[in-house]
């Protein structure tokens, strides 16, 4: 009997990433494209190179209509099966893969990864499934090591060095624990629902036991966490790490967050840089003679038309039916479907929204501090910047014309 594989890609909901403003306006943020692919397409091929994998499960809050068409169109691209799971309200990390645990185990899987979509990485699945049949463990994480100064952004861990188990485990903690961090990739043996249940029947224990102690702690209690809100670091990582059940298993790769339209552009770079080991033919090439000149990573759409005086790359990305004029420079950018740049425009280190267009001689540009507000310009749908206009440093929210140039300024 071969072990089936199933795999949950948690996607959040439409009040979550709100710092990915003004792009999530219209598109919800796992939808939006990064290396010309949807955010959480990249974990779900991933997912794919996982043997025996039976079925890939979206869970999310975000109305079931906004993943239907993709959810269809990825399905038939991969050949296997991805169902998107509507949560009626947030349940935590460990509680939304509790509550449709039926359907998760309808297909008696061995092993449940658990993803989430705004983690951008290599995903070194298969390697991380082999590691965890070895350690014999109910669960195991991926970690990453990073500098100490930036690691208390994240969960921190301690593992044995040797058997790789985790020891200690902290969610953004105040002082310095390890420099090796959380990287939200798990797999779980279906233990895990027994563990999330011991959660919720120890919470519910609580509050009647406080219940009948008196007045006051009822009311405490009220205020607790419901019994079906389950995190997975606070509740389930914490408290059984050092019982020889979570191990860990280091990634040498790439890792980020995708929490900011920034950061979104930074990882579409790293995802153009890794196609160019796995799927070097969705790369575009050009010399300047019949097509564009192509420096470094850059994807298009086969629907995008560029002038064949163009320039374009590295960590440039282009949507469908874009159109790139004669003479345009384009550098470090994520253009969006619909998008026209015209004759002699320059665009670097920004995010062009749908339907927008770009004057003739104009610049849209930014430092490029990916961590910076104001550190991309980005453009919201159907922006127009007008001929010889300047933009620098800003961000411009939908439906403006820009006549005047501007710089590190927020257009509402």
């Amino acid at each position: 009997m071969e072990e089936k594989v199933v795999a949950v890609i948690m996607v959040g909901g439409p009040t979550k990433g709100t710092r990915f403003r003004p792009l999530s306006f219209n598109t919800p943020k796992p939808l939006f494209p990064l290396a010309g692919q949807a955010m959480v397409h990249h974990p779900i091929s991933a997912c794919k190179r996982i043997p025996n994998l039976a079925q890939i499960f979206l869970v999310g809050f975000y109305e079931e209509r906004e993943f239907a068409l993709y959810v269809s169109s990825i399905s038939n691209e991969l050949k296997v099966p991805v169902r998107y799971l509507r949560e009626d309200k947030p349940h935590g990390s460990a509680g939304g893969l509790y509550y449709y645990r039926d359907i998760i185990m309808e297909d008696s899987p061995s092993y449940i990864f658990l993803l989430n979509c705004d983690v951008c990485c290599s995903f070194p699945l298969p390697d991380m499934l082999e590691a965890h049949k070895g350690y014999g463990g109910m669960g195991t994480m991926l970690v990453i090591k990073v500098s100490a100064e930036s690691a208390n952004q994240f969960g921190e861990l301690v593992a044995d060095p040797t058997t790789k188990e985790l020891l200690h485990y902290t969610e953004k903690p105040e002082t310095f624990v390890s420099d090796l961090i959380n990287c939200g990739v798990y797999v779980f043996t279906p233990d895990i629902f027994t563990a999330i249940q011991d959660v919720s029947t120890h919470r519910e224990g609580r509050a009647n036991l406080r219940r009948i102690s008196s007045f006051e702690a009822l009311q405490s209690a009220t205020r607790t966490l419901p019994t079906d809100f389950v995190r997975l670091d606070q509740d389930i990582l914490s408290p059984l790490a050092g019982k020889k059940q979570l191990y860990t298993y280091e990634t040498k790769d790439f890792w980020e967050q995708i929490k900011t339209p920034g950061m979104s552009l930074k990882c579409s770079g790293l995802y153009l840089s890794q196609f160019r080991i796995n799927s070097a033919h969705l790369l575009a090439t050009g010399d300047g003679t019949k097509n564009a000149t192509v420096v470094g990573d850059v994807y298009v759409h086969p629907s995008a038309k560029v002038h064949p005086t163009a320039k374009i790359g590295p960590n440039v990305s282009l949507s469908a039916n874009v159109r790139v004029g004669a003479g345009v420079r384009l550098i470090s950018c994520i253009v969006l479907d619909d998008v026209e740049i015209k004759e002699n425009a320059v665009v670097i280190h920004a995010i062009v929204g749908w339907k927008s267009s770009i004057g003739k001689w104009s610049r849209v540009q930014a430092d490029g501090d990916y961590n910076a507000k104001l550190g991309i310009t980005i453009l919201g749908e159907e922006v127009t910047v007008e001929d010889e206009v300047v933009v620098i440093n800003s961000i411009v929210l939908p439906n403006k014309t820009l006549n005047v140039s501007v710089q590190e300024e927020i257009i509402l």
